[in-house]
């Protein structure tokens, strides 16, 4: 079984940054592949990003070259930094865990508890 916590979610103006942080725990943390996801209201889930245990780095093309993810193993965390924000960036932000790239892009194995994210115009 795999815990995740994400943090880091809250209020933010169109243009500003947030940086989510989401801590793993309960298996082997580096050999996992983590995703971001999203969930707008009346929406379904979309995939953000993801990363490989080795630092690859997959993103959705809505948030290619505004959003970065990455990871600490030693601490059993990874990040999404997000600038430049939009108003339609506002969801509730999941954090996964896949034994794969591919899972965590397409089918998570396991999934946190969501962060909300809100910006404002």
């Amino acid at each position: 079984q795999v815990q995740l916590v994400e943090s880091g979610g809250g209020l933010v103006q169109a243009g500003g940054s947030l940086r989510l942080s989401c801590a793993a725990s309960g298996r082997s943390f580096s050999s996992s592949a983590m995703g971001w996801f999203r969930q707008a209201p009346g929406k379904e889930r979309e995939f953000v990003a993801a990363i490989s245990w080795s630092g690859n780095t997959y993103y959705a093309d809505s948030v290619k070259g505004r959003f970065t993810i990455s990871r600490d193993n030693a601490k059993n965390t990874v990040y999404l930094q997000m600038n430049s924000l939009k108003p339609e960036d506002t969801a509730v932000y999941y954090c996964a865990a896949g034994t794969g790239m591919a899972t965590a892009i397409t089918r998570p194995d396991y999934w946190g508890q969501g962060t909300q994210v809100t910006v404002s115009s």
